[in-house]
C-alpha cells in the first residue's frame, strides 16, 4: 500500500493484488490492535540480514519521522512507549484507512481476494495468470507477499517461489520474533510458572535484551524472548537474569546475615513472583534455611537467579511468529530502489526481502522504506 500509493502519486498507473479479503490484515493485528507502526530508533543496527549494510538506503531515505509526519497529516493520535515503540492511540484501523487514503487519492486500484497463479517475463514487462482466470500485463510488478509467519492469515512462501523463478538466490528461512520451546523435566518444571512475567535479560552469544519475559505451557515468551529468538539456533543455550541490575550473591549473603532463619523461597519471594520463587528454591540442593547454606550453595543459587542457562528445544515456529527471517538475498537487489539487478521492473519489499528487524516497530519501518523505495522508481 505504501508503495502503491508513492507510485501513484508518481503518475503511475497502479494496481494492487491482495489475496486476503481485507486489506492491511496484519497491520490491524498488531500491537494489540494500536500497530505498533514506527521506532524512533530506528537504525540499521537494530536489522537483520546477510548483509547488514543493505537497509541503510532505504531507512535513511524514507525515516521514521516521514511516516510521522504522514500519519500526523492524517489527524491519528499517536504515543510512545518504551523505547521509542510508537502506537495509534486509538486503533490500528487508522493506519490502514490512511494507507488506503492515500492509494485512493492517485486512483490506485485495489482488488481483493486475488491469487497470481504463475508470472513470466514478456517483452514489455511482465504477464499474470489470476486465480479466476483472468490475464494481467504491466510494465513493472513489485513484489509484496510478506513471509511464512502466522499461516493462518494466509502467509505462503509465494514471493520466495517467484524469485527462484526468476534465478534470484533466497536466503534460509526461519521464524522469527517467536516463543521459545521446552521438553522433557525441565518443561515439567517451567509449565506451571504459565501467566508468569518478570522483567529480565536474556542472552544469546553476545547479544542482550532487557525486557519482560513470559512463562508458557510450552516454555518462554514476552519481549525479551522473542528478541533473543531472532539470534538464537537449534542447540544453543540463552542465559537469563532475573533480577538484571542486582547482585543476587550479595542479596542473598545479606539476607542470610539478617534473617537466617528464613527459607530460601521466602526471601526470593521478595525478589520475584512468588510462583517463580517457590521453583527455584523449593529444592533439595536449598533445603533448610538460608542460615544453613554456605557461599558455595549461595553462589549456585545465585548464578540459577542471574545467569540462568537453559537449552531450548525448538520454537513455536510459524505459526505464532511475528516475522520470517531470512529471504531474497539482498545481493540481487539494488538497496535503493530494490529492484532485481537480473530482471529489470522486477521489485521485492517488506518482509519477503531478506532484512528483518527487531521487535518494537521496525519491522514496519522496513515495510515503510523499502516500499517508498520501490514506489520511487517502479
Amino acid at each position: 500500500m505504501m508503495c502503491a500509493a508513492i507510485a501513484g502519486q508518481r503518475g503511475r498507473n497502479v494496481l494492487v493484488l491482495d489475496a486476503a479479503k481485507a486489506p492491511g490484515e496484519k497491520i490491524r493485528i498488531s500491537g494489540g490492535g494500536r500497530c505498533n507502526f514506527t521506532n524512533l530508533y530506528a537504525t540499521p543496527e537494530q536489522f537483520l540480514s546477510d548483509n547488514p549494510h543493505f537497509c541503510i538506503s532505504a531507512l535513511s531515505r524514507y525515516r521514521p519521522a516521514d511516516f510521522i509526519s504522514l500519519v500526523e497529516r492524517h489527524h491519528i493520535g499517536w504515543h510512545e512507549k518504551t523505547l521509542g515503540q510508537l502506537f495509534c492511540d486509538g486503533s490500528s484501523s487508522e493506519i490502514i484507512a490512511m494507507l488506503l487514503e492515500e492509494m485512493k487519492v492517485v486512483s490506485v486500484d485495489l482488488r481483493l481476494g486475488v491469487t497470481v497463479a504463475y508470472v513470466e517475463k514478456t517483452a514489455r514487462g511482465f504477464c499474470l495468470q489470476l486465480s479466476f482466470g483472468g490475464v494481467l500485463e504491466c510494465g513493472a510488478l513489485v513484489v509484496a507477499t510478506g513471509g511464512k509467519s502466522i499461516p493462518k492469515m494466509g502467509a505462503t512462501d509465494f514471493g520466495y517461489r517467484l524469485a527462484a523463478q526468476f534465478g534470484l538466490r533466497v536466503t534460509e528461512t526461519r521464524p522469527g520474533l517467536v516463543p521459545l520451546t521446552f521438553d522433557g523435566e525441565l518443561l515439567e518444571r517451567l509449565a506451571p510458572l504459565a501467566g508468569v512475567a518478570v522483567p529480565s535479560r536474556v542472552q544469546c552469544g553476545r547479544k542482550a535484551f532487557d525486557e519482560a519475559l513470559l512463562f508458557t505451557h510450552r516454555g518462554l515468551s514476552g519481549p525479551a524472548i522473542l528478541q533473543i529468538s531472532s539470534y538464537w539456533r537449534e542447540g544453543t543455550e540463552i542465559g537469563v537474569d532475573l533480577l538484571p541490575g542486582a547482585d543476587a550473591f550479595a542479596a542473598l549473603r545479606a539476607a542470610r546475615q539478617q534473617n537466617g532463619r528464613q527459607s530460601v523461597h521466602t526471601f526470593l519471594s521478595t525478589q520475584l513472583p512468588r510462583r517463580l520463587a517457590k521453583m527455584i528454591g523449593d529444592t533439595p540442593a536449598y533445603e533448610g534455611t538460608l542460615g544453613s547454606l554456605p557461599d558455595e550453595k549461595l553462589r549456585k543459587l545465585a548464578a540459577h537467579v542471574n545467569d540462568w542457562r537453559l537449552r531450548p528445544t525448538g520454537t513455536e515456529g510459524y505459526r505464532t511468529a511475528e516475522v520470517t527471517l531470512g529471504g531474497v538475498d539482498t545481493r540481487d537487489l539494488n538497496s535503493g530502489t530494490m529492484q532485481a539487478k537480473a530482471v529489470p521492473g522486477l521489485y521485492f519489499i517488506g518482509e519477503v526481502v531478506d532484512v528483518t528487524g527487531w521487535l518494537g516497530g521496525y519491522n514496519f519501518q522496513w515495510a515503510w522504506s523499502s516500499g517508498w523505495c520501490a514506489g520511487m522508481a517502479a
